[in-house]
């Protein structure tokens, strides 16, 4: 598999980025990276790195796109950025897939107009994993799109649950809609209109969710708009680092602080890992022809090595192609929907 890597993008590129890139192709042997970004800058940080010059690559691009940026006018003026760069390698071909921890909006703007959406998707959504007390669920959308119809609703429910059983392995996922109580007459009228669609949906819809039972286990996929989605995804992250925080504090004004902490340390640890967003790499751009996973901001070399990973078993599966043959079929079923594209 080949795979582009926006060196440039992130809060910490390119040096973390090089890492992550480096010890993915230490740790796999069946990807070949490129390097997507400004070549006298990459060819300096790669200096002094031992790493297999056949198998990472770098592919020149003059300009990067800054977190702060517009992303209609970084679109529109930055033609030769990394995230355009990186993401017409997988339109000709000569990538399997592309990552990027840089601007999520101009990533999902760019593909947008690069590699366009799959049959009968109108928004491409980002849809990315958490935890909760049993198995992960998928959470779409993520913060692709921050105003939505319920006609994008429901197009991100198909795409969710077909995500959910391609790379999930799950037959039948229990999708939910995120609202402000679980009966059908609670929410605004995004909520109301896009719960009727999803009741004659053909999938396992099994009613609202709100806040407190996100993380019960109870649904393998949560539909939502990407403004909610960002939100519920950001505020999970800072719950989990202070969670472990204040446990930490407490243990250590307790009068046998330094034992309790060693014992708990392994139970620590292991939650940590499960709701360590490192752990989890990056979130795919579902909906598009092509595979594009979009990292955190704040991506480490951890991150990014996990990111490219997904890549590649993403591309290697052909999710894409699966998941705009299943909304094809789902629309031709669904009439008053919207009619799938010639």
């Amino acid at each position: 598999m080949r795979i582009a890597l926006d060196a440039m993008g992130g809060d910490y590129a390119p040096a973390v980025n090089l890492e992550g890139a480096i010890e993915t192709v230490d740790s796999h042997q069946d990807i070949q990276i490129i390097l997507v970004g400004d070549e006298s800058i990459l060819n300096k940080e790669l200096e002094n790195k031992k790493y297999p010059h056949n198998r990472i690559s770098i592919k020149h691009a003059s300009q990067s796109v800054k977190m702060d940026e517009s992303p209609s006018i970084a679109i529109r003026k930055k033609r030769d950025s990394s995230i355009r760069r990186g993401i017409e390698l997988v339109k000709s071909g000569e990538a399997d897939g592309f990552v990027s921890a840089g601007h999520s909006g101009v990533i999902m703007g760019t593909a947008l107009l690069v590699l366009g959406t799959s049959h009968a998707v109108d928004r491409p959504a980002i849809a990315t994993i958490m935890p909760t007390l049993k198995a992960p669920f998928v959470l779409i959308d993520a913060g692709a799109n921050l105003h939505c119809k319920p006609d994008n609703l429901l197009q991100f429910a198909l795409m969710g649950s077909t995500y959910c059983r391609t790379i999930l392995g799950r037959p039948d996922p229990r999708v939910a809609l995120i609202s402000t109580g679980e009966e059908d007459t609670k929410g605004n009228l995004l909520i109301k209109e896009t719960f009727k669609l999803l009741k004659e949906a053909d999938i396992n819809f099994v009613g609202n969710v709100d806040g407190k039972d996100i993380f019960t286990g109870n649904y393998d996929v949560i539909v939502c708009d990407g403004f909610t989605g960002n939100v519920i995804l950001k505020t999970s992250e800072g719950l989990a680092d202070a969670l472990i925080k204040m446990i930490k504090i407490e243990v250590a004004n307790l009068t046998a602080g330094r034992i309790g902490y060693l014992l708990m340390k392994p139970a620590l640890k292991n939650f940590k890992k499960k709701t360590d967003y490192d752990e989890y790499g990056g979130a795919p751009l579902l909906g598009i022809n092509g595979t594009c996973i979009i990292s955190h901001g704040r991506s480490t070399a951890k991150a990014i090595r996990n990111a490219i990973r997904v890549a590649a078993d993403f591309a290697e599966k052909k999710v894409n192609a699966i998941i705009s043959s299943s909304i094809e079929k789902d629309m031709y079923r669904h009439e008053g929907t919207k009619t799938p594209k010639k």
